[in-house]
């Protein structure tokens, strides 16, 4: 059941992109087990995120793993770590399963 709704235009304003993982390091200063991830996205660059991942995936899996992201959220700080996008995945229970497209594409793609 969907609680609220919102119009086409509001979901056209966020910036979902493909990314590769370049880089991926503990985060022993997160509240929760996390680690910290450098995302290739083409173009647009590099950026760097935190992930609630650790209980699912190892570092070496998550190496040059493509995945989304919103790309268009201001930064924000997650202890002494900025945080530049937002990885998406499905909540599971406690877990969280990355989204990834499900053949390679060009890094900075846009999702629609």
């Amino acid at each position: 059941m969907m609680n609220n709704t919102i119009p086409f235009n509001d979901f056209s304003k966020i910036d979902i992109r493909v990314g590769t993982i370049l880089e991926v390091n503990d985060f022993p200063e997160a509240r929760k087990p996390a680690y910290q991830l450098t995302i290739d996205f083409g173009h647009l660059g590099i950026k760097k995120t935190s992930a609630q991942i650790t209980t699912l995936y190892k570092k070496e899996v998550l190496l040059k793993r493509q995945v989304l992201a919103i790309v268009n959220f201001p930064k924000k700080q997650i202890a002494k770590f900025m945080s530049e996008c937002l990885v998406l995945g499905a909540v599971q229970g406690k877990e969280v399963i990355l989204l990834h497209p499900e053949n390679k594409v060009k890094n900075g793609s846009v999702v629609s």
